[in-house]
């Protein structure tokens, strides 16, 4: 069975995005761990909470083929996390499924996952930082809902989750 780990801030992850993207892959019978700083619960941006299994201090990327960020403001938080551009890193190494959706495609941009790669972020038209980040950060920014390119999958936002979610289902059936 194929594992992933979905990663949310401590405090303000997008609720929908985490639910619908863990939906859609649990219906494709894909395992699911949820890290965050710790495994104190995390609460969502509308109220929604969620039990960590583990904290991003014990992630070990060989137990998992994908990793997954979700947005929300709290995203913010891993921008230049050093702990989560080791895991970012380690999973490229290894070739590992990336995934990122919201704001979350900085994330993977800060630790230079998006050089060269075509990606798109949460874009509306008073918020251009995030895309600012990605294109600062080398990425190639699509005005696309979902974009992969070769193991990087990112999304721009909440109405994106559920294709995001089976977009990453599909790459890891593959």
């Amino acid at each position: 069975m194929k594992k992933t780990l979905i990663i949310v801030a401590q405090k303000g992850f997008r609720d929908d995005e985490l639910f619908h993207t863990r939906e859609e892959l649990e219906k494709n019978g894909i395992s699911i761990e949820i890290a965050s700083e710790t495994i104190d619960v995390a609460k969502g941006m509308k109220g929604a909470t969620v039990k960590p299994d583990l904290s991003i201090d014990d992630v070990d990327v060989n137990n998992y083929d994908a990793i997954v960020f979700v947005g929300g403001i709290g995203a913010n938080s891993y921008f230049d996390n050093e702990k989560i551009h080791k895991i970012i890193k380690s999973a490229m190494i290894k070739n590992k499924l990336l995934a990122a959706i919201c704001i979350a495609p900085c994330i993977l941009a800060k630790a230079g996952a998006l050089k060269n790669k075509k990606a798109t972020v949460f874009n509306i038209p008073f918020v251009k930082r995030y895309r600012k980040i990605l294109e600062e950060n080398e990425a190639l920014f699509q005005k696309k809902k979902v974009v992969v390119d070769d193991n990087i999958i990112t999304a721009n936002g909440p109405s994106a989750a559920r294709d995001f979610g089976k977009i990453i289902s599909q790459m890891l059936k593959k």
